[in-house]
């Protein structure tokens, strides 16, 4: 079994990894960091001579994505999982759909994502990339929601019942 996590540092990433090692216990997973490289988002600059200066910050920036994925995957590892990192640029595509792609290409069993639990405008505004993985992958797909969702999930429910 193979599963794909996706990662972008965030809290509710860690949480999903955790979770990921609490459900599939020493399971061998690919923790994943879709990033949109910069110089793909200046196309119209070509020939401006701010465009060696945005190259140079794109260069800067893989640097670190490949250190977030490093860094999920250590924490995956620590957990006890099999974990290796990787980074999609994704210079034409959305998060979810470089997600989607890799999960494809490793043959993924299942792909994790956290979820923030956004709900009407700022979901409607910045979109949810797990709900778009969800609707266009044919993969098992687990989405974990963030810790202090799930708590006041429960809670909620908790209140609901007296």
């Amino acid at each position: 079994m193979s599963i794909l996590i996706a990662y972008d540092g965030s809290s509710d990433a860690q949480h999903a990894i955790e979770e990921t090692a609490r459900l599939f216990p020493g399971a061998s997973t690919v923790v994943l960091y879709a990033r949109q490289p910069l110089e793909s988002l200046a196309a119209h600059l070509e020939g401006h001579p701010a465009l060696e200066d945005l190259r140079d910050l794109d260069t800067r920036t893989l640097d670190a994505s490949e250190q977030l994925a490093a860094e999920g995957a250590e924490r995956a590892r620590a957990l006890g999982l099999k974990a290796e990192p990787r980074v999609a640029s994704v210079p034409e595509e959305t998060a979810a759909e470089a997600i989607v792609d890799v999960a494809e290409e490793i043959d993924a069993s299942l792909i994790v994502l956290g979820s923030r639990g956004r709900r009407g405008l700022p979901a409607l505004l910045s979109g949810s990339t797990s709900t778009r993985v969800m609707h266009t992958t044919g993969r098992p797909t687990l989405i974990i929601p963030s810790g202090a969702l799930a708590a006041a999930r429960r809670a909620g429910r908790a209140g609901a019942g007296r």
